[in-house]
């Protein structure tokens, strides 16, 4: 079984890190070699560091805690979303804003700002507006909708956050690591394992890869829920 899910990680590319100048020496350990100039990920590691951290996520779910996928780059948005629906988790894909874990008041402002929007036609001064401005409001909530759709109903900080590429989601790692939030984080040759509790050792440019590496962790946190 872990021979087969090897094979599917090299069929999707999860093996193939950025190129060797811009690595972290941090992340050696899970190299195997370079080829071309480019870090090749040592697969078998991927696999353990895959199961440690389903293992985690499928506890915190036993014990009906919460958990925050966050990925907000093009190649992670739908993978991550698709991935917190179908475990009715939270998530993040478009754009972390700041404070959204150590600011939850300036947060839940924006989340009441965006109930008022969406029932704007309910309200008393609905009548007097323009089409401009109701036009200008309309956008307000659907760029305040596409920031807030998967965190809207968090009222606490999660037990856990999923990143893809905490490279580059700093942000959203920093305020965990703040708050004393574990963190399992898609890590590539570029980032730093030593800032996330789990770090599992993947590419994470390539929708193929993102998607593999989300579903074995939904895959056992759907079996820990049944459990």
């Amino acid at each position: 079984m872990i021979n087969q899910l090897i094979n599917d990680m090299v069929d999707a590319g999860v093996h193939y890190g950025h190129q060797t100048k811009k690595w972290n020496p941090r992340m050696k350990p899970f190299l195997m070699k370079d080829k071309g100039g480019i870090h090749i990920l040592n697969l078998e590691k991927t696999v353990q560091q895959l199961d440690k951290a389903a293992d985690f996520l499928s506890g915190i779910v036993r014990k009906g805690g919460r958990i925050l996928f966050v990925g907000c780059k093009r190649q992670a948005q739908d993978a991550v979303r698709e991935a917190a629906e179908a475990t009715g988790q939270f998530y993040v894909n478009h754009r972390w804003l700041g404070g959204m874990l150590t600011n939850s008041t300036t947060v839940r402002k924006s989340i009441e700002r965006l109930k008022y929007l969406e029932n704007i036609e309910k309200q008393p001064e609905f009548k007097s507006m323009s089409k401009k401005e109701l036009a200008a409001l309309s956008r307000e909530r659907e760029k305040l909708l596409r920031n807030l759709r998967g965190v809207r109903d968090m009222s606490q900080k999660p037990d856990a956050v999923v990143i893809v590429d905490s490279a580059r989601e700093t942000i959203a790692v920093a305020e965990a690591r703040r708050l004393g939030i574990p963190i399992v984080a898609v890590v590539d040759t570029n980032a730093d394992p030593a800032l996330v509790e789990h770090p599992i050792p993947a590419n994470d440019d390539a929708i193929r890869s993102i998607r593999i590496i989300l579903q074995n962790l939904v895959d056992s946190m759907l079996a820990a829920r049944k459990s």
